[in-house]
């Protein structure tokens, strides 16, 4: 079995990377299908095994490497440019989550009213629809966090409800 799996450790590093290098060139330039991001994810993090596989073969060879200045270079630069990425940048609030995540937190801050302008709809008809899809609204002015909290239900359960008031 171990000389199977050492047998198979370099080839599917091989295959992973060229995947993972695709899917990569692909995500940067925003073409390719969706499901690019997920497979880009998971077979890299699956790329880990064939990797510690390959070092297990060949650690003695690898040795050879920590004794040269090239090895060193090239671990502080790699350490470098992921720092980079790390870096704040100016005006960065989001926390590294996506647009999409911090717009869908804000509206859930504002009050029915708010929210019912967005929607084309007025706060009265917003308060009719959310309290027949079993929430409970006190006021126009109460935020959309606090009726999902007061109706025992969650933030996404009430989203989930908006999206189908907006179409």
């Amino acid at each position: 079995m171990k000389s199977a799996l050492l047998r198979y450790a370099t080839p599917f590093i091989t295959g992973l990377f060229l995947v993972s290098l695709v899917s990569g060139v692909a995500l940067f330039f925003h073409v390719g299908p969706a499901g690019f991001h997920g497979m880009h994810e998971w077979l890299s993090v699956v790329l880990i095994i064939p990797f510690l596989l390959h070092l297990w073969k060949n650690w003695r060879p690898m040795t050879a490497y920590f004794k040269r200045g090239a090895f060193a270079i090239a671990m502080v630069v790699s350490v470098g440019a992921a720092a980079v990425f790390l870096m704040p940048t100016q005006g960065e609030t989001g926390g590294g989550r996506p647009a999409a995540f911090a717009l869908s937190t804000m509206i859930m801050k504002g009050s029915v009213a708010e929210v019912a302008a967005i929607l084309d709809t007025s706060p009265e008809g917003m308060t009719d629809a959310l309290t027949n899809a079993g929430y409970t609204v006190s006021s126009a002015d109460q935020s959309l966090t606090d009726v999902a909290a007061a109706s025992g239900k969650t933030e996404m359960d009430i989203a989930g409800t908006l999206v189908s008031l907006g179409q």
